[in-house]
């Protein structure tokens, strides 16, 4: 496939952000095409791009730039500077879409506010914030683990039981799905300016997508449904969906949801048929107000064979559950590689993740190692209509900076 059937072929992009959330609705528009322009301030740039050097057994292999980055051309530009600010508001003026999470003071003070191109009428302007644009926070800086995780409300829930610490979150994870929504209003917007021939302003915020996430629970409270807090494994109020581990240390998830049909299934397959006729156990009723004893069974069960036995086990009667992944194993799943989940990065010899979607009919562009800072700063420039001399006069006032 060439480049112009890509869907994104032609579209202008700068990603004018930082770490992760908003620069990923970036690399997901690159990955279907786009054109993607990544500008850094000379110096540290994206703090993202050090963020690695930080883990006291890495290997040098910079991978969370990698993942975020990839497919995008490398600008370091100054834009607190004249020239480095026109120099932004030319490539505005040739790009379809901007993408900034700046925070809201630094974008008035740079005048990278959606206001500031007005001059730009099909301009689609991608914003993320931490915790929205009005209100009492709205210049609240934030990231995932602070405004997503933590003040959505999954930092809470989502641990052993209320007596333990809430759960810690790992780097991204509310981030990467985040990017994924401000994709998809950018998409949107698209989408309208094909109809309209106008841009728009597109918002998202990591405290929106938190609450998005963790909707069960708040849509429950706001319609004053109470939910209980979370109680001990062993006091889960239903055991045929719940954790339970193996002979060899392994944990799965049993998540068996129509007990009626599922309850002899999972019964005989463990090799406990007699429980079927168990009076205790003969109903839904009798299984709830028996959980504890239910869930002791299954653990002295399960706790008698390997997780490769359950698995085949479980499989062979169609009852669902989830094999508690350790990142080793995530990172050669065959069925990620058969799904074309992960796929090759550029010609490194290694694997990275792709964006969580696939059009049938249309390949993804070919994945190309993440940009060095500036390092296509030439190459951008001349594309905008600079000459080699204007180029070297911005090189040699600090204007723009890095290695291109």
């Amino acid at each position: 496939m060439t480049d112009a059937a890509l869907p994104f072929a032609g579209l202008k992009v700068i990603d004018c952000a930082s770490y992760i959330a908003a620069p990923i609705a970036a690399t997901v528009l690159a990955d279907f095409g786009a054109d993607v322009i990544k500008i850094e301030a000379p110096g540290d740039g994206d703090p993202w791009h050090t963020a690695y050097s930080r883990l006291a057994q890495g290997n040098g292999t910079n991978f969370p730039w990698l993942l975020d980055n990839r497919n995008k051309r490398g600008l370091a530009i100054d834009l607190k500077a004249p020239a480095g600010r026109a120099i932004l508001e030319r490539l505005v003026s040739q790009a379809d879409v901007f993408i900034t999470n700046l925070p809201l003071p630094v974008r008035e003070r740079l005048k990278l506010r959606y206001s500031d191109f007005a001059a730009h009428p099909r301009l689609i302007y991608g914003s993320l914030t931490a915790y929205g644009e009005v209100g009492e926070e709205a210049g609240k800086t934030g990231f995932d683990v602070t405004a997503y995780w933590a003040r959505g409300g999954l930092m809470d829930h989502v641990r052993a039981d209320h007596t333990t610490v809430p759960g810690r979150a790992i780097a991204g994870m509310g981030d990467h799905p985040t990017g994924i929504a401000l994709y998809a209003g950018i998409t949107t917007a698209l989408y309208q300016r094909e109809k309209t021939g106008r841009g728009s302003e597109v918002r998202s915020s990591l405290l929106a997508n938190g609450m998005w996430a963790s909707s069960f629970l708040v849509q429950a409270q706001l319609c004053g449904v109470e939910i209980p807090v979370r109680g001990p494994r062993e006091e889960m109020p239903r055991a045929l969906s719940n954790m339970y581990q193996t002979s060899d240390g392994r944990w799965f998830l049993l998540a068996l949801t129509s007990e009626i049909r599922q309850w002899p299934a999972l019964a005989q397959a463990i090799g406990r048929a007699d429980l079927i006729k168990d009076p205790r156990f003969a109903d839904d009723t009798g299984r709830s107000a028996n959980v504890r004893e239910l869930t002791r069974i299954f653990d002295a069960t399960f706790a008698a064979r390997p997780l490769a036995y359950w698995r085949a086990t479980l499989d062979a009667a169609g009852l669902t559950f989830g094999i508690v992944g350790t990142v080793p194993e995530i990172a050669a799943d065959p069925q990620a590689l058969a799904a074309g989940i992960l796929r090759p990065l550029a010609d490194t010899g290694m694997m990275t993740i792709d964006s969580p979607f696939t059009l049938t009919e249309t390949p993804k562009a070919p994945i190309t190692i993440a940009p060095d800072q500036g390092g296509h700063n030439a190459e951008i420039l001349r594309e905008a209509g600079y000459s080699d001399g204007e180029i070297a006069g911005f090189r040699d006032g600090g204007v723009i900076a890095g290695v291109g």
